[in-house]
């Protein structure tokens, strides 16, 4: 394993980025589409439950690689320039959004209804109440298990690999295949993976105490 860290760095450093920029990139757009989608599965109004509802859906029942493949192959047919790292950083993203999505809706439906009512007669609109009152204390519950998605997000940024996304996982497929140092390389490419998800657990863990110590409204 150190040889083909030693011999292979550069590659495997050039894989790193393109796994920790698609991480970035589908963690943050994961997370807006999920908090988007988990307030219209519980919106009063019927036709956004529905949309909702549909999407958390389907994308949660379907393997993120088949979701990553369509945008490989069927949306570059619509959608000029959308290479493999792209069409697998968009899968990435709406694939997190739907198990994000879930998340935050169980998160708010555990705060008690009465605060919604309480801000609602103080009168805030909906939206205002969510913002202000609702969203700060189911962010405060679901700290732990959005960071279990987060750390999973990273690990499925290796779908990369199937469509030549350029990433760790790709760069290790390319080592493996010239040296035929199979079992090094794997061991290297996994240490490298664990180097990347190791902190963000921390960071979730840190978050989560923080946020205990918080006021509840």
């Amino acid at each position: 394993m150190i040889s083909i860290l030693t011999a292979h760095w550069s590659e495997l450093v050039e894989g790193m980025k393109y796994t920790i920029g698609s991480s970035l990139i589908a963690l943050i757009g994961s997370l807006i589409l999920g908090i988007i989608f988990a307030m219209f599965v519980i919106s009063p109004n019927r036709w956004l439950r529905i949309i909702g509802s549909v999407y958390v859906e389907i994308f949660r029942n379907i393997p993120l690689l088949v979701v990553a493949m369509f945008f490989y192959i069927v949306m570059p047919r619509f959608v000029p320039g959308l290479d493999g790292f792209k069409a697998g950083t968009i899968g990435l993203t709406i694939y997190t959004s739907a198990f994000i999505a879930e998340t935050f809706r169980a998160g708010i439906e555990s705060v008690a209804v009465g605060q919604m009512e309480a801000a609602r007669s103080n009168g805030m609109t909906y939206l205002q109440a969510m913002k202000y009152i609702i969203l700060p204390q189911a962010t405060k519950i679901v700290i732990p298990p959005l960071g279990n998605q987060f750390v999973n997000l990273v690990k499925n940024s290796s779908v990369l690999a199937f469509l030549a996304g350029f990433d760790l996982m790709y760069q290790g497929n390319l080592i493996a295949s010239t040296t035929f140092k199979t079992t090094d390389t794997y061991l290297a490419v996994g240490l490298l993976y664990l180097v990347m998800t190791m902190p963000l657990s921390y960071l979730m863990r840190y978050l989560e105490k923080r946020w205990s110590r918080l006021p509840t409204v």
